[in-house]
């Protein structure tokens, strides 16, 4: 099994490029699957849609989500993944340009590990990923029983 994937559920294609650029730029060797919407995103986790077969034991080791998501937005996305057993504990941080009090406050209410706005200026965007997967990716000890307790 990988456990140094990373899951990018993003939209903008540029967000989604920079991230790409950040984690070369900043010598990250992790695998990055990349989900445009929220139903890609669920279809990746729970193995079902274009991506039936996958092997679901295989979790990434964090996810980055976006709120601003077409088909399922992120918070929808959020509470689905804290329903079931298998990905109620996986490390969610949101990664959003949103600065709606709301928005944060739903995303803690539903079981984000982290906010984070996104950074506007490049080189600060930069320092923000690297920061973000050296964490989650180095740093944090992640429960992976699935079980959350």
């Amino acid at each position: 099994m990988n456990n140094n994937v990373l899951l990018l559920v993003e939209d903008n294609s540029d967000d989604v490029e920079l991230t790409i650029y950040a984690l070369k730029k900043n010598n990250i060797m992790t695998e990055l699957a990349v989900a445009r919407d929220g139903i890609e995103a669920l279809d990746y986790l729970f193995g079902t849609g274009t991506f039936t077969g996958r092997d679901t034991r295989d979790m990434p080791k964090v996810i980055l989500l976006d709120l601003k998501l077409p088909k399922i937005d992120g918070l929808e996305v959020l509470k689905r993944l804290r329903e079931n057993e298998n990905t109620k504990s996986l490390p969610v941080v949101v990664l959003t340009s949103s600065k709606e009090e709301k928005d944060v406050i739903r995303s803690y209410q539903l079981g984000a590990n982290s906010y984070i706005r996104k950074a506007v200026d490049f080189s600060q965007f930069f320092d923000d990923i690297r920061e973000i997967v050296n964490y989650w990716l180095v740093l944090n000890v992640a429960d992976r029983t699935g079980k959350g307790d």
